[in-house]
């Protein structure tokens, strides 16, 4: 929220007259997340703030609260739409109910494995082409920050594209993500979030995907034997502001924010990778059959899924998602 000085007027006694002597503003945001404290999302949040802090001579602060504390995702991000909260970092997932557009990220393996060129990807000129679809859904969108990649993880063999036939996977309420499962074989189940373990440990489903960092912290691998790393789904974050809080930030602040939110990209990828390379040793030593994915793999992963779910992607976004997706695959072939 802005919070404005009343104006003092100051005589100055030259021919009558008064001039105004403004006081400094202060500019607050609320800045909400659903990860915990330790996580990279948070640590990279709290790294803006301060660097904001610092850059605007504390004109700017944003207050991050992690772990849901402003409420669900649904809550914080209409929250955001409303104004009652200024900001957020959200997964794509949870904002594809306001903007479908952004369900782009659900199509398997749209963000290359080279993190490096998924990194050019995400600034140039798709990236921008993404971000501009939130302008007319009642957001300011600054930037997106990968937050990790998907893994396979199964009760039965899981250790190759064609280990999915007759396997039972669960899925977020996507038919982008239905559609991947259903051309690598498998039939997918959709079931919210905090029914996942229980599902998996009473065999309604067989299996599940997610980062690694998740399926370690769900502990799912008390009730999973097989985990297959593929990174096949994106996880990426957009960091989203209300369009009145922002317009109320003079330019330069719009501009020392938005810069220092996209030079904290970097540092949240590597951040984010390293937690999920740590999750991975945790994961064998608590015993998990691991399997990484070897190139020739995932591309027979990519070669199946990933025009069946790009034609999911086009039915739902409609010619906005057509454009992205013309966008997407100009940049990709330009960058490979």
């Amino acid at each position: 929220m802005l919070k404005k000085s009343v104006m003092a007027l100051t005589a100055i006694g030259v021919m009558g007259l008064t001039a105004p002597v403004v006081s400094a503003q202060d500019y607050v945001a609320k800045i909400g997340h659903f990860d915990p404290p330790t996580t990279a999302r948070h640590l990279t949040l709290l790294d803006v703030a301060t660097a904001v802090s610092e850059a605007t001579d504390g004109a700017v602060e944003l207050q991050i609260f992690p772990s849901s504390q402003l409420g669900n995702p649904r809550e914080t991000i209409e929250g955001i739409q409303l104004g009652t909260i200024e900001g957020g970092s959200v997964p794509a997932a949870f904002l594809t109910g306001f903007n479908p557009a952004v369900a782009i990220f659900d199509i398997p393996y749209v963000m290359p494995n080279d993190r490096e060129l998924a990194q050019k990807l995400r600034t140039g000129p798709f990236g921008d082409a993404v971000l501009d679809t939130f302008a007319d859904k009642g957001f300011v969108a600054l930037d997106i920050w990968a937050n990790g990649r998907k893994a396979f993880t199964s009760n039965k063999d899981i250790t190759n594209p064609d280990s999915f036939d007759d396997q039972r996977f669960r899925v977020m309420n996507s038919n982008i993500l239905l559609t991947q499962f259903d051309a690598l074989g498998a039939s997918a189940i959709t079931l919210p979030f905090a029914e996942l373990y229980t599902a998996l440990q009473n065999g309604v489903v067989d299996g599940q995907e997610n980062p690694l960092d998740i399926i370690e912290r769900m502990r799912f691998y008390e009730v999973q034997n097989n985990l297959y790393v593929t990174d096949h789904g994106a996880i990426e974050d957009v960091v989203i502001f209300n369009p009145g809080w922002w317009s109320s930030l003079p330019a330069e602040h719009q501009e020392t924010i938005t810069r220092i939110v996209q030079e904290h990209s970097p540092v949240m990828d590597q951040r984010k990778t390293a937690d999920e390379a740590a999750s991975l040793d945790t994961l064998r030593e608590l015993g998990m059959n691991v399997v990484i994915a070897g190139d020739e793999e995932r591309a027979e992963i990519r070669n199946r899924a990933y025009e069946p779910a790009k034609a999911a992607y086009i039915e739902r976004a409609g010619d906005v998602g057509q454009s992205l997706i013309t966008v997407y695959e100009g940049e990709l072939a330009k960058l490979q």
